[in-house]
């Protein structure tokens, strides 16, 4: 029962606010009215003591007399929660019943011994709203006496601070969690180098287990070489400084050491530490820096304007410049390229693309030049170009170029040997249709018999044209030339070699032709094709000693991805094929494997360079096609080779001018023809004449070179290259050192083109092949003349 329930209502009506600031405070808590009896006679004490209780601003409640009645103010009624009013005026056992002990101790030591406690973050158990809960305070219990030293109560300052408890509580388990799964090594130890805690990351570092290392020294784990450093920075932490970057060695349970870095603060005579494994970072970067310094591969960095701000040894060591005379200028420095070619790059840089094998000339301190492949990548505004030295490969690939054109050649002039035994045979006969129409014309004439002469000038002109069409192919295909890969008709071409392979397969190898209507066009080398099909023709000649059939096959064909996917080096798509088969001893499937491997041959030792087929075979590649070979012994042999389909137009040969009055000489026009075969120089002078020109005559190169030392007019040198003496190009080096503007003419029986490709023409001088027809000398020479180029 509360002291207001046992006093009733006589008790509350008696209740007297009394007088003054106490009454006027009192006044102002109603809540305290019914709580509190007549003041008159309290002592000044207790009043002074319960004014003070009602003013403040922190929690007290006061515990009156033995049994500890509570009257308390504004901020403890905010602690009693659902609790007030019921609690106001009851003693302090029956208030909190829940923690009486607790009280009963209070009011023991405090009201009835006089003595004073405090508690901090005081965990109690109280119910406040209906509901038991864990709560903490900070507790501070005080006597109250009289003015004559008599106990009155108990004055108790209650301060919740369970909102701090239990932050600190979470920060300490974010703390303890960090301690515990941080990959870093954290460690506190004395300024003396001390250890007195580290985290479970020491045994997954270095090893050790935490009670290995506790109360140990920093030394006993430190490298001998880091122990003064180490020893130094823990003075400056003694002195207060921070530890923002250090680094030293800790020894493993292995043996073994680990590179780390620290950062330290000291507090209250410890050092707390965070320790970050650096050893393979520092790995890695030492690897780097050794990548840097002893890679080949030129490594140059710039920034947007191509000002150099970098380089590796690399640069120096292959060009010779120092990293003095390099840094700071720009990479066109050091380059044959131009300037246009340069800005290219550098804006497809700047817009973030990089670029990948493009190659420049650089020029090496000692002036020799340097090839390099690059690939730039930029990066913020920075360039960072790798590049390698290809000088070598350059060089190397030029002269294995010239090897292989040298060993195509080889090829080449093997067939062109093995024609020879047939050529002369049919040659012979041409020559023979010729001389013998010749004679029989000749005696006609002499007899006056001219009214049947048509027949035999025909069958020589016929003969002599076959002969002339057969050593224009034989020089065409004996010649040395690049690849000139062209729209090409593969029948037409077929069709043109069929006397060359009849006259080199001899008459016991029948040859037939079966050419497909509608054949695709296809790109390549013509001159390369027509050499791969007389090789195979000649292959095939071999294989058939006693004779049989030869027989070469064209058509379209379409090979999928089914097909090429068994194949390799090839794409699927449109291709022409054309098929050289004989009927000869065919070949097993390890020969097969290997004939399109250089040098491997079958023939006998001296007949054969074993180039022939990988020829072929790289000849088709080369023209994005393919080779193929079917074969079984005593079944013979099938060889094809797939070219891909041109969409375009094949080009067309062009017909023979025909003399007309375009081709008619201007007047005084005249010509030197240097030529020290008779009838031809007869044959040259006698068009000449025809079409109007003052033709001159010479027939070696001595002659010839006396006439241009002479004061009268020449307009153009017609010269053979092969004349005795003086040869048609030093009788021509003479001529232009006499008529620096003179004209020339070159005749040849060898290939035009090879003399052109190997630089042998300059300006004002073009060549003709023999035999020619008179109309296409008549058209050279007035081309030649009608140029202004060649005027002077």
């Amino acid at each position: 029962m509360t002291e207001l329930e046992r006093r009733g209502d006589a008790g509350r009506s008696s209740f007297l606010l009394g007088g003054g600031e106490l009454g006027d405070l009192i006044a102002r808590h109603d809540w305290a009215r019914t709580a509190i009896g007549p003041i008159e006679g309290w002592p000044v004490a207790m009043k002074t003591m319960l004014a003070f209780v009602l003013r403040s601003p922190v929690p007290i409640v006061t515990l009156w007399g033995d049994s500890g009645v509570m009257i308390y103010n504004d901020a403890y009624r905010a602690f009693a929660g659902g609790r007030h009013p019921s609690i106001l005026g009851t003693n302090v056992l029956e208030g909190w019943h829940e923690v009486a002990d607790f009280n009963a101790n209070v009011m023991q030591k405090v009201y009835r011994e006089g003595g004073t406690l405090s508690y901090q973050d005081q965990e109690l158990t109280l119910v406040r709203d209906g509901t038991p809960r864990v709560l903490w305070t900070d507790l501070e219990y005080s006597p109250a006496f009289d003015e004559r030293g008599t106990p009155l109560g108990v004055v108790a300052v209650v301060i919740e601070t369970t909102q701090k408890v239990l932050a600190s509580r979470r920060l300490q388990d974010d703390r303890n969690r960090l301690w515990t799964i941080s990959r870093d090594l954290l460690l506190v130890c004395t300024t003396e180098g001390t250890i007195t805690a580290v985290n479970p990351s020491a045994t997954r570092m270095l090893g050790w287990a935490e009670s290995e290392m506790v109360g140990r020294n920093l030394i006993e784990f430190l490298h001998p070489d880091d122990l003064a450093a180490t020893a130094a920075e823990l003075d400056r932490l003694d002195q207060g400084e921070t530890t923002l970057a250090f680094e030293n060695r800790y020894r493993t349970r292995a043996g073994d050491y680990r590179l780390l870095a620290w950062t330290a603060v000291p507090e209250a005579g410890r050092v707390h530490a965070v320790g970050r494994d650096i050893t393979e970072e520092r790995r890695i970067a030492r690897d780097r820096d050794r990548i840097w310094n002893l890679s080949p591969v030129l490594k140059v960095v710039t920034d947007t304007s191509g000002h150099i701000t970098d380089i590796n040894p690399s640069w120096t060591r292959r060009l010779g410049w120092t990293r003095e005379e390099t840094l700071g200028r720009r990479t066109t420095d050091f380059m044959l390229d131009d300037e246009q070619q340069w800005s290219g790059r550098v804006a497809t840089l700047r817009s973030g693309r990089p670029l990948l094998d493009y190659r420049t000339t650089l020029v090496a301190r000692d002036g020799h030049h340097v090839v390099v492949q690059w690939t730039t990548v930029p990066e913020s505004d920075t360039f960072y170009g790798f590049g390698r030295d290809v000088t070598a490969e350059i060089e190397a690939a030029d002269a294995l170029a010239e090897t292989e054109a040298a060993l195509r050649q080889s090829q080449k002039m093997e067939a062109v040997g093995q024609l020879t035994g047939g050529i002369a045979h049919d040659f012979n006969n041409l020559l023979q249709g010729i001389t013998g129409s010749l004679e029989i014309v000749q005696r006609r004439v002499a007899q006056g018999r001219v009214d049947d002469l048509d027949r035999f000038i025909t069958g020589a002109s016929t003969a002599a044209s076959r002969a002339a069409a057969l050593t224009h192919r034989l020089l065409a295909f004996s010649r040395r030339q690049p690849l000139d890969p062209r729209p090409v008709r593969g029948n037409a071409l077929v069709a043109s070699m069929e006397d060359l392979i009849r006259r080199s397969i001899g008459e016991r190898i029948e040859l037939e032709l079966v050419l497909a209507g509608g054949l695709w066009i296809t790109r390549c080398d013509p001159n390369q094709l027509e050499s791969a099909i007389l090789n195979l023709a000649i292959n095939a000649r071999d294989a058939m000693p006693d004779g049989g059939k030869l027989t070469i096959e064209t058509c379209n064909a379409h090979l999928d991805r089914a097909y090429v996917a068994r194949q390799r080096g090839i794409k699927p798509g449109q291709y022409i094929c054309i098929a050289v088969s004989d009927t000869g001893i065919g070949m097993d499937a390890d020969t097969i494997a290997k004939a399109f491997e250089p040098f491997f041959t079958t023939k006998p030792i001296g007949q054969g360079t074993g180039l022939g087929l990988s020829m072929i075979y790289g000849f088709a590649q080369q023209s994005e096609g393919y080779a193929k070979i079917y074969s079984e012994p005593g079944q013979g042999t099938t060889v094809k080779l797939y070219l891909p389909r041109h969409r375009g137009a094949a080009d067309e040969e062009e017909p023979l001018p025909q003399i007309g009055p375009a081709h008619l000489a201007e007047e005084g026009e005249v010509v030197l023809v240097v030529e020290d075969e008779a009838v031809v120089r007869g044959l040259i002078l006698e068009e000449l004449h025809e079409l109007g020109y003052s033709a001159i005559e010479a027939s070696d190169g001595p002659a010839g070179l006396e006439m241009l030392r002479s004061t009268r007019r020449i307009d153009l040198l017609i010269t053979d290259i092969g004349l005795p003496g003086l040869n048609g190009r030093q009788l021509a080096d003479a001529a232009r050192e006499l008529r620096p503007a003179l004209r020339v003419l070159f005749m040849t029986g060898y290939a035009e083109n090879a003399a052109m490709a190997s630089g042998f023409l300059e300006p004002g001088m073009e060549m003709i092949t023999k035999p020619f027809a008179m109309e296409a000398l008549a058209t050279r020479i007035r081309a030649m003349l009608a140029d202004p180029a060649a005027t002077g």
